[in-house]
């Protein structure tokens, strides 16, 4: 069985970003990104073997974009230091080995899930990196999600999540995780909930009535009884929110082809020697002792 990694990219790119602050090469041109980019690849790799694939954003989902005009329209223009230094996170990650995805109208995390239902689907494990919840509606059998530490609390380490721990968390099952969101809101996605609800309210209700579905059906039993009008009120809502949050089916034959890289020690040295990263040069060196060919294979995995 082998064990894939599937990366969030941009989701992590920006934890990297916010970070490390102030760094920079000598004429200004920012490094913080890069340095907290390559430190935190190769933490993961030290802590876990196995394959890794990572996928990046290029542009929002256009059936989400479709279905409400404000989709993720809260967050702030990208900063400009950031733009700058993600052609050196796929450049540098394809130099250490990982496979790099992206896909115009397709979001990075709409291509993880349907690969890890494609590979767990056939005994591979998976492992999804990213801090997004969305994910818990992935969870179960042998797909986990291994969480950063909180910007605010880094001593708390990677947490790894399962059914259980997501189960901890939000008072909810995986499976629910749809529901749940839809009923709260997803602020980072500028997906609004119903007002007055929050999670304990929507786990309390899923708890007792299992999904949307199921509370729409015991909705004159529903409590505190203000929301009984209002939900009915706001059923388009809820329907919308469902379509929003629900990863989207890509088709296998759609899927982007798995491939398998060897790392290309010299052409990551070269590039941190471009931006005078001594740290990470040294770091380098010591990681990757003697470069090997580049190799591209295609996997015929199933």
């Amino acid at each position: 069985m082998t064990h894939w990694h599937l990366l969030d990219g941009t989701n992590l790119a920006f934890r990297c970003f916010y970070g490390v602050s102030d760094l920079a090469r000598d004429d200004g041109f920012p490094t913080n990104a890069i340095y907290g980019w390559l430190r935190m690849l190769w933490k993961l790799q030290d802590m876990e073997s196995g394959r890794w694939v990572v996928f990046f954003d290029i542009s929002k989902s256009d059936k989400r974009q479709a279905l409400l005009e404000t989709y993720k329209a809260n967050r702030p223009p990208t900063p400009e230091a950031f733009k700058q230094q993600m052609p050196y996170l796929r450049e540098l990650s394809g130099y250490m080995g990982l496979q790099v995805i992206e896909r115009v109208g397709v979001e990075a995390d709409d291509m993880i899930a349907a690969l890890s239902r494609q590979l767990s689907g056939h005994g591979e494990r998976v492992t999804i990196v990213s801090s997004d919840k969305d994910f818990g509606q992935c969870l179960g059998g042998n797909v986990d999600q291994l969480v950063p530490p909180p910007t605010a609390n880094p001593a708390l380490g990677w947490r790894r999540f399962d059914e259980a721990t997501f189960r901890e968390k939000y008072g909810v099952e995986a499976r629910q995780t749809v529901d749940y969101l839809s009923l709260v809101g997803d602020v980072s996605d500028n997906v609004p909930g119903i007002a007055g609800v929050g999670p304990k309210t929507a786990a309390k209700w899923l708890s007792e009535w299992g999904s949307l579905e199921g509370i729409f059906s015991h909705i004159d039993a529903l409590n505190p009884e203000r929301f009984r009008a209002l939900l009915k009120e706001q059923r388009a809502l809820l329907d919308t929110n469902r379509q929003l949050i629900t990863f989207e089916a890509i088709s296998p034959a759609d899927l982007p082809e798995l491939q398998e890289f060897s790392p290309q020690p010299n052409a990551l040295l070269r590039v941190l020697e471009e931006l005078k990263m001594d740290s990470l040069i040294k770091a380098a060196k010591g990681r990757y002792p003697q470069d090997k060919p580049a190799v591209s294979e295609q996997l015929e995995l199933f």
